[in-house]
């Protein structure tokens, strides 16, 4: 299970409420956390997620003052891991990360990684063992800098299996573990007209269907909060199929 949590109001209230359900079914999992301002009013074009915005994430950045969130959630980010997850980083700036990285210069990207690890060093002994790219989105650069940066390993991307990334012949000793199953979000933008519920129908279903481990990728802002029903319906389902719920 790899959570990203990309909003001030999906850590402030999306982790929590997430913390304690995969609690209740002895569900393991990685959270992915954005460290800087949540700057959502400026990321680059629709996506599947701007409808379960609610007003105020929909504002910063642009209309409202951008929430620093590895500051005003310090506690909340230092809980989760003391309550036996795993952490890593999502992004610095993730509205930025995602307009940004397809066609950002080395010296933008170096910043904003480091940036992100400065920050998770500041909440937590030692350095981030795991990335995970906001929007699954990656250049060769940063690419690159997932080995010097020292990430044990990373979920970057969609794929169906874990592999070793290779740029033009060049090895980067960073394993990537691919996010293997679609989103909730996702399968109701595709699917118009399907309930949460029945997206979560849907995920079992590949899930079974597909062989192999698999990476499901969930929100704080869905998952922790507007489908935390369907989201529970998934971990009770993936239990009763004898499941290991995993970070």
């Amino acid at each position: 299970l790899k959570v990203d949590v990309d909003t001030f109001r999906g850590t402030l209230s999306g982790v929590p409420a997430l913390i304690q359900l995969l609690h209740r079914y002895e569900a393991k999992g990685t959270f992915f956390f954005s460290l800087g301002p949540d700057r959502s009013a400026c990321a680059a074009g629709p996506t599947s997620l701007n409808p379960y915005y609610d007003l105020k994430t929909r504002l910063y950045g642009r209309l409202l003052p951008a929430p620093k969130i590895g500051v005003r959630c310090a506690q909340i980010l230092r809980q989760t891991r003391e309550a036996g997850f795993e952490v890593g980083i999502h992004a610095w700036d993730r509205a930025a990360w995602e307009g940004k990285i397809q066609t950002a210069e080395n010296p933008w990207v170096e910043a904003e990684m480091s940036k992100a690890c400065a920050r998770f060093s500041e909440l937590f002994p030692g350095s981030s063992r795991a990335h995970g790219a906001a929007g699954w989105r990656m250049n060769r650069h940063a690419l690159r800098l997932t080995q010097r940066l020292g990430f044990s390993y990373a979920s970057d991307c969609r794929g169906n299996n874990p592999f070793i990334p290779v740029i033009d012949g060049e090895i980067v000793a960073c394993p990537q573990l691919p996010t293997t199953l679609p989103t909730l979000d996702e399968i109701l933008a595709l699917e118009p007209g399907h309930s949460p519920d029945q997206a979560a129908d849907r995920i079992l279903q590949l899930s079974s269907a597909i062989a192999g481990d698999h990476v499901f990728t969930l929100r704080a802002e869905l998952e922790g909060l507007k489908f935390a029903s369907a989201f529970e319906r998934l971990l009770a389902e993936w239990k009763n199929r004898d499941y290991s719920l995993l970070a």
